[in-house]
């Protein structure tokens, strides 16, 4: 690790999106994912499990649909701590709503699903990482294979919340240029990169398999626009590591903007990240 690497706490903290249907979503992320709504405002929720926030649903229905073409988020990632509440999103699914797809990934096990608005969702649990296949140049060796959802279903204990202890694992975006997504997430911003494949790459704060992941598998080539993804926050609770990574950006010419509890930036498909040093619902920008 150098002093350009993002500090090993640093983690995913909640996203933010952009909707049409305020009511449609927050039912379906309260009553299919099992989160709990935290706070409420005119035009704005805030949903999440054990009281810690997870995803924040601003309504913009005279926002146009993202196009096709666009860049942005392919899947939202949440992180159940058990194949017993992994069992238990499937359990949800199945009787609300409809799977799109599960994989084994050696690192974990996940199940994959659309929102009401196409928003990609993954619910996962991790395998203990010292099951994790590494090389000997410490990169991970992850694999899409058949998952045995009978296994999965066989845990359920019929628990209709998101346990505590559920987070927000990762984001996985659509972007027009890996390499310069690279620029941005790991030599500026001081990622580390855990794997790459074709068309894809796997980046971390320290040795987790992932906490951003980016692809351009759909060969997208507009910025991000429409609704969709608004916003994800990175959190570290050490606030002089959040101002040297902004300091980075500054150094290498990229703006970055103010925020009660850090910064924001944007990245080169018009994404914007969030650095912040604490994330809890109580705070003036939630």
């Amino acid at each position: 690790m150098t002093d350009e690497d993002l500090p090993v706490a640093t983690e995913p903290g909640r996203v933010a999106l952009s909707v049409g249907n305020l009511t449609e979503m927050h039912d379906f992320y309260r009553d299919v994912i099992g989160l709990t709504t935290l706070k409420r405002e005119d035009g704005r929720v805030l949903l999440g499990a054990g009281g810690d926030p997870l995803v924040e649903i601003l309504a913009n229905p005279d926002m146009p649909p993202r196009p096709d073409d666009a860049a942005g988020l392919f899947h939202l990632a949440l992180r159940v701590p058990s194949r017993r509440g992994l069992g238990d999103a499937l359990k949800r699914v199945r009787e609300r709503w409809e799977l799109d797809g599960a994989s084994d990934h050696h690192v974990s096990e996940a199940l994959y699903l659309s929102d009401p608005e196409g928003n990609g969702i993954e619910i996962y649990r991790d395998r203990n990482p010292r099951q994790w296949p590494t090389g000997r140049n410490g990169r991970l060796s992850m694999d899409t294979l058949p998952l045995n959802l009978g296994e999965i279903a066989a845990a359920a204990s019929g628990e209709t919340e998101a346990p505590p202890g559920t987070a927000l694992g990762h984001v996985h975006l659509e972007c027009t240029s890996v390499s310069a997504s690279q620029s941005f997430y790991a030599d500026i911003l001081g990622l580390g990169i855990r794997q790459e494949s074709d068309g894809a790459l796997f980046l971390a704060a320290g040795n987790y398999h992932h906490h951003v992941g980016l692809n351009n598998w759909q060969s997208r080539t507009g910025r991000a626009t429409g609704r969709g993804l608004r916003w994800y926050s990175l959190v570290d609770p050490d606030r002089e590591a959040i101002a040297a990574v902004r300091e980075r950006f500054n150094r290498a010419g990229v703006s970055t903007t103010p925020l009660d509890d850090g910064f924001s930036v944007v990245d080169p498909d018009g994404i914007q990240v969030r650095l912040r040093h604490t994330d809890n619902p109580t705070d003036s920008s939630w």
